[in-house]
């Protein structure tokens, strides 16, 4: 009873302390799309990730009923970094809906302006305002409604404490008139408390809560739980949390547990910071929205009852084999905007467990069905007219050549000959397969995204067989810049065998996916056909990452760059993916009309074969 009160009451006084209009709610993930589009098309960074911005610490003066409900500590602002873009996860300030998604849509304008990053906060925002409406004049109007609706929240100044009115009348005046206050400075006398959020304003990055300690040297262990943990399906969204790096717990201040029906024979030793449920529903994406900062540590103590498997750098005797040396391979760094020669070292390998195998028996019918479809566009021949040499005369050319020259019409001569010749389509193809650990995943109960990443190789191996193009198949993952793994299933020189079979099946997931030395080794492959059109297909269920600075920004705009260098070779890249997040980053990657998302991972084998034949004809 106690507690179904407690639940009313924080209901209550929640609702009563807070100063949003719920009903006029504007999510992000509602107007992402519109936001990205706008901020890129006023010359905002096309890499920029927009997401949510954290939860911060905000030592705003409350009023009593927040004070009582505990609420108005914290503050979600506006605000651009180097790689991100963040925005408030909602936007609920003003009771017309209308006005909460132009604000959404004005912070986005004002971000895709430059700004000078030594100014006052104050005389920052008000540059880029005045840069805003001189340089879009139509915005005026929108962004007067919005200071007109906010003017009214902002605090009383004849409320407020005398040495906190005469920055509260900068801020107001400021939204007013911005062209007067480009060279604002701050006042003198701050006050206890900062002032009142300006949401129409971006604000600085908020900064690294705590020290961070240097990262240690991964060991096996905590590699090998890193990638077992990666994969499972992992709950998650695009809501940035505030972290710190901390150092491990040292083992002397656990939580000593008993279990009370067994006092004396019973206690168990737990190395955690907090209290756990072992209950398989606890929620800890919850959990984690509960916490004000999620601390990370790094621990690289090893269980004496653990078995250690080294997985990083298997034993030569069961990893694939090695066809080489390894092939030196650049990578791009955004930061330095240079091209690093030989910064990768890229492994060509082939299955060593593979054996020969048929077409397994649960694809067999479709098979069947896609080769009748695709033999359509199988080469064959065909009468060739209008030829300037054949094995006979084209008798319309050459009647229609006699009429125009008697009517005096004829200036050069007109090609009339035909001939019977072979129709062929002059085409090769390479599929890169993402075999990151990532593809481990189950996307039900009977298959993993592997296996339908297996079974769309097979399809696609069988359609192409029948309309005889060059095709080629290879697969790749990663595990640090020197040691990027290109696994060769088919190359082009090769038919399309139960050997091939044997090699699909045998490949397995393994390790990260270091995009962009992928792409340049497929590319360089594919630079060598004599073809006249050279498509990479490239099939992935993620976005570029590994385990150094790959991650985030550095990994996307690598492989940016690897694409730009495969089209200046002539060749078309075109990116089939699962990912759901897809939209986020592909377009940025492949423009707008070169990827395809999957919405079921399991429909991907039996529309692969359909979307390669749109591509080609």
């Amino acid at each position: 009873m106690e507690e179904y009160v407690g639940q009313i009451w924080h209901r209550f006084i929640t609702n009563a302390a807070s100063k949003q209009y719920p009903d006029a709610a504007v999510l992000l993930d509602d107007v992402r799309v519109s936001v990205g589009i706008l901020f890129r098309a006023l010359g905002g960074d096309a890499g920029l990730q927009i997401v949510n911005s954290l939860k911060t610490d905000y030592a705003r003066k409350r009023n009593l009923l927040q004070r009582i409900a505990g609420t108005g500590k914290q503050a979600e602002l506006a605000s651009r970094s180097e790689d991100k873009l963040s925005l408030p996860e909602k936007i609920a300030i003003f009771p017309d809906k209308k006005l909460n998604r132009d604000l959404y849509l004005w912070l986005a304008v004002l971000a895709a302006m430059d700004e000078d990053k030594n100014g006052y906060w104050l005389a920052v925002n008000s540059q880029k305002t005045v840069a805003v409406l001189q340089a879009y004049p139509g915005l005026k109007a929108r962004y007067q409604r919005l200071v007109a609706a906010h003017l009214p929240q902002r605090p009383d100044l004849e409320k407020l404490p005398r040495q906190e009115v005469q920055r509260e009348q900068q801020i107001q005046m400021a939204l007013q008139n911005p062209e007067e206050f480009i060279d604002a400075e701050l006042p003198e006398q701050l006050g206890k408390y900062a002032p009142q959020t300006v949401p129409l304003w971006l604000y600085p990055q908020p900064t690294q809560t705590g020290e961070v300690p240097k990262r240690k040297q991964d060991s096996p262990e905590s590699e090998d739980e890193r990638q077992n943990n990666n994969s499972k399906q992992v709950k998650g969204d695009k809501k940035l949390r505030k972290a710190e790096r901390t150092d491990s717990p040292d083992g002397k201040d656990g939580l000593l547990s008993f279990r009370m029906e067994a006092l004396f024979s019973w206690s168990e030793y737990t190395k955690v910071d907090r209290t756990t449920d072992d209950d398989e529903d606890d929620d800890a994406m919850s959990t984690a929205d509960d916490m004000d900062v999620i601390s990370v540590a790094h621990d690289d103590k090893r269980p004496s009852s653990k078995l250690k498997f080294d997985l990083d750098l298997p034993s030569e005797e069961y990893d694939d084999i090695v066809l080489g040396e390894g092939i030196p391979l650049p990578e791009w760094d955004y930061k330095k905007q240079e091209l690093q020669k030989d910064y990768c070292r890229l492994q060509e390998m082939l299955a060593r467990d593979a054996t020969d195998i048929p077409l397994p028996d649960k694809l067999q019918k479709h098979a069947r069905q896609l080769r009748r479809q695709f033999e359509i566009l199988r080469p064959r021949r065909i009468w060739m007219n209008r030829q300037n040499d054949g094995s006979e005369l084209d008798m319309d050319n050459y009647i229609s050549q006699i009429t125009e020259r008697k009517l005096g019409r004829m200036n050069t001569e007109m090609a009339v000959y035909r001939d019977f010749r072979n129709k062929e389509r002059d085409l090769s193809c390479l599929l890169l397969a993402d075999l990151s650990l990532s593809t481990d995943t189950w996307i039900n109960n009977d298959a993993r995204i592997i296996d339908v990443i297996q079974d769309s190789m097979y399809l696609f191996s069988e359609a192409l067989n029948a309309t005889q193009d060059r095709f080629a198949l290879y697969g790749f993952s990663s595990r640090h810049r020197s040691h990027i793994r290109f696994n060769q299933i088919k190359a082009f020189d090769e038919a399309y065998t139960n050997t091939v079979r044997g090699r699909i099946a045998a490949s397995k997931p393994g390790y990260y996916t270091r995009m962009g030395a992928a792409i340049r080794h497929a590319s360089s492959l594919l630079e060598k056909e004599a073809s006249e059109q050279k498509l990479l297909l490239l099939l992935t269920d993620g976005k570029p990452n590994d385990l150094d600075k790959y991650e985030s920004r550095y990994g996307t705009e690598d492989t940016r760059v690897a694409l730009l260098e495969a089209r200046k070779l002539g060749i078309k890249p075109f990116c089939v993916t699962i990912d759901e997040q897809a939209e986020d980053y592909l377009p940025y990657l492949f423009g707008q009309t070169s990827y395809a998302f999957i919405k079921k991972a399991e429909d991907l084998p039996q529309k692969l074969p359909m979307l390669y034949a749109r591509l080609t004809t």
